[in-house]
């Protein structure tokens, strides 16, 4: 029922944010890149809004993968992500893409410790000016991400992936660019129907509670197919996730025809 209720307010006191209803690779987010048989790449190509790199802090070396047993020590996050996106940029004219209109977002997700992490994380970054002072590139932390309170100690170039179901100070929320979540949190749909009225309209409130304080909104773990992919779109769900990536790029440019 407080989902309803909020969902009534945010509705009637005007929301600020909204998500556009023409949908594009823009708003694809590639999930699991490690898997990829070429990192990065792929997505890059199909012009994907949101790319993600897991990393592991190994003797000052930031490793890609999600779990211990997937590492390798020649896959790092410089190899597999910075160096090719600094290439792109040098020939964009410090662009992600040739399209000037559009944005990457490199979602960072750690996996060791918080603070060790991203310090050194920030202290690769300062290796690539190209990449840190694009306007159209955002580096964003999730995962181990240190404490919220110090989100804005961090240089003005590192942005933080948020807890959809979390409260976060006005500081914090001034460098969180998204809120996320877990979709098994709020449903159990399995995305092969419609989802339940409960389940949408708690999913509906939370979506527009996160627009209304102007942050785009993704949800993990769920269902990666047509049927689910056009679900998330009725709700509004800025990224969907996808390990999919032909697949879901494909889907978005039949829904332009």
């Amino acid at each position: 029922m407080k989902y309803v209720l909020l969902a009534v307010f945010l509705c009637l006191s005007g929301i600020a944010y909204s998500q556009t209803n023409a949908y594009t690779t823009a708003n694809a987010h590639s999930h699991n890149e490690y898997e990829n048989k070429s990192p990065f790449f792929g997505a890059y190509a199909e012009t994907f809004g949101s790319i993600e790199a897991d990393i592991f802090l190994r003797h000052d070396s930031l490793i890609i993968g999600h779990k211990e047993e997937d590492l390798q020590y020649k896959r790092t996050l410089e190899n597999l992500y910075l160096r090719p996106l600094e290439a792109y940029a040098a020939h964009n004219n410090g662009l992600p893409f040739k399209d000037s209109t559009r944005q990457l977002q490199l979602m960072i997700d750690m996996k060791t410790e918080g603070q060790s992490t991203l310090n050194r994380l920030v202290e690769v970054l300062q290796h690539y000016p190209l990449l840190i002072h694009s306007h159209n590139i955002q580096f964003v932390i999730s995962g181990n991400r240190p404490a919220d309170s110090l989100f804005t100690s961090y240089p003005p170039y590192i942005w933080f992936d948020g807890e959809l179901s979390r409260q976060y100070s006005s500081g914090a929320l001034s460098r969180i660019v998204m809120l996320s979540d877990d979709l098994k949190k709020y449903t159990k749909w399995d995305g092969k129907a419609t989802l339940a009225a409960p389940d949408y309209h708690r999913l509906d409130s939370m979506v527009h509670y996160a627009h209304h304080l102007q942050k785009k909104v993704r949800f993990w773990d769920a269902p990666d197919f047509t049927g689910a992919w056009n679900e998330l779109m009725k709700l509004q769900v800025d990224y969907i996730n996808t390990d999919r990536i032909s697949e879901l790029s494909s889907f978005f440019r039949q829904q332009k025809r």
